[in-house]
């Protein structure tokens, strides 16, 4: 039956009316941040989710701000990663041999094939060595999986491996990623785990494949699942500081593409100004894409259009306090109505930060909940 984890407050099917305003440590306001089950009016059913071990989310003191929360989680030093990988770029499209760059850690050959494999997939102008991915890593192979960090195209300093940009409904990619990884040993179980821009993708291709094996569970953590009204909230005024992070990267790796493939980017100077996500997406996405438009880019790329269509265990991460994630209602009814998907919000966390109180390593919220959602949700754990 269809499950849903939200805050005690939240009704269903609606949407936040306000996002986190900006302000010092001192005088937020602490607002509820239990995580509390609500059965379906049209269904007698109640969530799994607590049953899974997810222990409510308790921010960080002084973190209550979801702006805190995303800026702190960003720049938060993290243990030194110490997993030695092996470096991998894989052909994801055969018609202009465009490569990823996957940096993978196999258990031994022995047991690699029926030990589970996560693939991890970084957000927006972010990379295999981003800290969440490298958080999320050393947990999964302490459990025992193997441990794929993709790459988007272009990203991870791979900028001559493709012609190509990246964008975010390339799911296309992922599968070929998981399809290289499975023949070549065997893989039994994979499992993917998507953060924003990655969490869309991961969840568009879980829609597009259904049932399709070695496909069994996915979490995706802030997912921007509908593109268009995240791209828009990215232009308030109070979100300005992340649009700016995001473009400076979007417009140099542009820059940078240009002066690889002259034959086929315009100078950016026949291109700028760009002064908003959406801008960019109209201007380059859109024409190097051959989208019509931002909006019809939005459309196709955005998971909203398949979440229904999720067949195997599902875990969305969704905090109400995310200053730029936004979900319509049409797909939050989606969400709740998959029998699939246990879509767990909560009160705070901002974009994917999820600083609790927890101490040491333990203070990723996000990251602990996604390894129990896993390791209950696949067969076996080693």
């Amino acid at each position: 039956m269809a499950e849903r984890l939200s805050v005690a407050q939240d009704v269903e099917g609606s949407i936040p009316s306000s996002r986190p305003k900006l302000r010092g440590l001192q005088g937020v306001a602490l607002l509820s941040n239990q995580i509390s089950v609500i059965e379906d009016p049209h269904k007698n059913s109640i969530s799994d989710g607590l049953a899974l071990g997810l222990a409510p989310f308790k921010p960080l003191r002084g973190l209550t701000n979801g702006h805190l929360q995303t800026i702190v989680g960003n720049y938060l030093p993290r243990p030194p990663f110490r997993l030695q990988a092996v470096s991998e770029t894989v052909e994801v499209d055969p018609i202009d041999h465009s490569r990823v760059l996957c940096l993978c850690h196999w258990q031994q050959p022995a047991v690699r094939a029926k030990r589970l494999t996560v693939v991890l997939v970084h957000g927006l102008e972010g990379s295999s060595d981003s800290q969440y991915i490298l958080g999320l890593a050393a947990r999964a192979w302490n459990a025992g999986w193997n441990v794929v960090r993709m790459n988007m195209r272009t990203c991870g300093g791979t900028e001559t491996l493709t012609p190509t940009l990246y964008h975010s409904g390339l799911s296309s990619d992922l599968g070929a990623v998981v399809c290289h990884y499975a023949d070549k040993f065997n893989l039994e179980r994979v499992a993917l785990v998507g953060y924003s821009m990655g969490g869309n993708m991961v969840l568009k291709l879980a829609g597009e494949w259904a049932t399709r094996q070695p496909l069994c569970a996915v979490a995706a953590v802030c997912p921007a699942i509908d593109l268009a009204p995240g791209s828009d909230a990215l232009h308030e005024p109070g979100n300005r500081l992340y649009e700016w992070r995001f473009l400076r990267g979007l417009k140099a790796r542009y820059q940078r593409k240009a002066r690889l493939f002259p034959q086929i980017y315009a100078p950016a100077d026949e291109i700028w100004p760009i002064r908003s996500i959406r801008e960019f997406d109209n201007k380059v996405v859109a024409r190097y894409w051959d989208f019509k438009d931002a909006d019809d880019y939005y459309d196709q790329a955005a998971s909203a259009q398949v979440v229904d269509r999720i067949a195997v265990p599902t875990m969305i991460l969704q905090a109400q306090d995310d200053p730029f994630i936004r979900l319509k209602a049409k797909t939050r009814a989606k969400l709740v109505a998959n029998p699939h998907i246990s879509f767990i919000e909560t009160r705070h966390g901002g974009h994917c930060a999820y600083l609790g109180r927890d101490p040491g390593n333990e203070i990723h919220w996000a990251e602990a909940a996604v390894m129990r959602f896993l390791q209950a949700k696949t067969e076996q754990s080693g």
